[in-house]
């Protein structure tokens, strides 16, 4: 037992220790701040962030987890930003969303997110200043693109800064804690998607409806006592909810990809993804023509999808995601070739290439 309470007291005076160099840490991003404030300086740098962790988890010995280190230290980012100025971060909500989530994950606690009822809302926040970022989802690996997320980057002027990818994991939450007493589902028609073989194997006959969103789908199963949502974990702490069954959806590979929006163009980190859009002439060999530039500087494009351009009947607007980033010569190179085959040519943004969170 003596052993035992000597590794204690080692411990706690670890963790004074840690308290000591937090607070050290603190001091000096109140003076980074106050320099960038009389520059006129953006306080949140997304790429210096993504060099801190990725070197702290390259020199990371262990046996402290990679994973738990960038969970913390996300945290610890987040606060010293919020010392230096408050960051406001829409997403679509309410809170607890998959969306919230995601910026949750990527932005961290202490930023202010500000919740709206649609993905226009988002953009219209950030292009107002309203808030300084955005968060809307793109694309799930199951079901395919976010469309209205790709029709709204016609006509905005916004830049992707980042992209934020997460594993999705559904649950039904109910204030019932028997599923056979639940008399209806609700959540978000993507939800409701991604779960449709678990439901009708174990849930045949009972009714679902569609939620402007999965934490809409908790706030209504909270005050309905005999109904249940398909939403997140968080969304059960939210909403005081029981976690009737968990991981219900149909693939156990659910990925979800959210862009980050904002008014700023990003520097090159070296691992980066470049997103562009453009429509192209009504010619025979036009589309082989547009991608032929980027076979030849092997250039990958790991994204390309077309959508009416609303404007004009049967013409299209083609959006490619591709790795590098438009500093880099290859690329340039590429999209200047593009370019003499477009009608329309926009660069949506380069940004450093998300993980799975």
């Amino acid at each position: 037992m003596k052993e035992l309470e000597k590794l204690r007291k080692n411990i706690d005076g670890t963790d004074d220790e840690i308290l000591k160099l937090l607070n050290k840490r603190a001091g000096y991003v109140l003076e980074v701040g106050n320099i960038k404030r009389a520059s006129r300086v953006k306080f949140y740098r997304p790429d210096r962030e993504r060099r801190i962790l990725e070197r702290l988890t390259r020199d990371n010995s262990g046996p402290f987890p990679n994973d738990a280190l960038r969970a913390i230290y996300r945290e610890i980012l987040s606060a010293s930003l919020s010392l230096e100025e408050p960051l406001k971060v829409s997403c679509l909500g309410p809170l607890a969303t998959y969306t919230h989530l995601a910026a949750l994950r990527f932005f961290g606690s202490s930023a202010a997110f500000v919740p709206v009822d649609s993905i226009r809302k988002v953009f219209e926040n950030v292009e107002t200043n309203k808030a300084e970022y955005g968060v809307v989802p793109i694309e799930n690996s199951n079901e395919g693109v976010v469309s209205h997320t790709l029709d709204m980057f016609i006509d905005s002027d916004l830049q992707v800064v980042a992209e934020i990818i997460l594993e999705i994991s559904h649950n039904l939450l109910s204030k019932q804690t028997d599923r056979r007493k639940i008399k209806k589902v609700y959540s978000h028609p993507q939800g409701l998607a991604q779960c449709r073989a678990w439901l009708e194997a174990n849930m045949p006959g009972v009714p679902v409806a569609e939620s402007t969103s999965t934490a809409r789908a908790a706030e209504l199963a909270a005050k309905e006592p005999y109904t249940a949502a398909i939403a997140s974990e968080i969304a059960a702490r939210m909403y005081d909810l029981n976690i009737v069954e968990r991981n219900i959806q149909d693939s156990r590979r659910n990925i979800t990809r959210f862009l980050v929006i904002s008014k700023e163009f990003p520097h090159r980190t070296g691992n980066d993804k470049t997103s562009v859009m453009f429509s192209i002439k009504h010619k025979p060999g036009t589309l082989y023509d547009v991608l032929l530039p980027f076979k030849r500087a092997k250039i990958n494009l790991t994204k390309i999808e077309s959508r009416p351009s609303k404007r004009k009947a049967w013409e299209y607007i083609f959006f490619v995601d591709m790795e590098g980033h438009v500093e880099d010569k290859k690329i340039s190179r590429a999209i200047d070739q593009l370019k003499e085959n477009c009608l329309y040519l926009k660069i949506l943004g380069s940004y450093p290439q998300g993980r799975i969170q």
